[in-house]
């Protein structure tokens, strides 16, 4: 099935970046049995801030929902690391959670969170489905626009 992820992320034209190192004293991703929790990511690509600012203010749900698969895309390089390239070893992917930097009037947290969970489906089809969260805070490290994190389901080998 790794292989059937690998193509079906090459036919889709999406390329992933640079797993982000950890900015301070935690790690990356760890294993409880057959649960993996993924730290949260940023909207960077490849160490650059990407989308600063708040939703509903400088940024738009349209941009939004980019920002997101941008997270998203952060999420599926971290899970690939984690399961030493091996992403057929993804079971499920159990729950996304969505911290939108939102103004104070911003009302779209789940339309901008659509962004990585429809990415999600598309790359990993039925094991891609999640429950979700979608929060808006009312700031992110470093005034990015969104942040998201993830626990998956995965099999030993």
């Amino acid at each position: 099935m790794a292989e059937e992820i690998e193509a079906r992320i090459k036919a889709l034209g999406i390329e992933l970046p640079e797993p982000s190192k950890p900015g301070g004293s935690y790690v990356p991703y760890h294993f409880s049995g057959n649960l993996l929790f993924l730290t949260g990511q940023l909207c960077h690509w490849n160490g650059e801030r990407l989308f600063v600012g708040k939703l509903g203010a400088e940024v738009d749900i349209d941009q939004g929902k980019k920002v997101a698969r941008v997270c998203a895309l952060n999420l599926i390089s971290q899970l690939n690391v984690a399961l030493n390239r091996q992403l057929d070893r993804l079971v499920k992917t159990v729950r996304l959670a969505g911290y939108i930097n939102s103004a104070a009037e911003f009302h779209g947290q789940s339309q901008v969170m659509n962004g990585a969970s429809d990415l999600f489906v598309e790359v990993f089809g039925e094991r891609g489905r999640h429950t979700r969260l979608a929060v808006g805070v009312s700031s992110l490290p470093y005034n990015v626009a969104v942040e998201v994190e993830g626990v998956f389901e995965v099999s030993a080998t």
